[in-house]
């Protein structure tokens, strides 16, 4: 699985907007958010849609972000993460 390219970005844009929006992310690349210094949200692409790699703990959860409903799921996971 690829990480997302530059139009699979484009198409999460106001996923993006959302997320950029939350305190305590920086986007340190288009599509790609850190906690602090730790790698923290990044996009996959392949052919069964685009995913979300959220670190939970020490590892990364993955979530679908292809329907309004995936979208948000995942910022339901990033407001849940950045509470703690």
């Amino acid at each position: 699985m690829k990480h997302a390219g530059a139009q699979t970005l484009q198409q999460l844009s106001a996923l993006l907007e959302q997320i950029r929006q939350r305190q305590g992310l920086k986007e340190r690349k288009l599509g790609i958010f850190y906690r602090k210094s730790r790698s923290f949200l990044h996009f996959h692409e392949d052919p069964a849609g685009t995913f979300a790699d959220l670190t939970v703990g020490e590892t990364f959860d993955r979530y679908p972000v292809n329907t309004a409903k995936d979208r948000k799921a995942l910022m339901a996971a990033i407001d849940r993460i950045l509470a703690e």
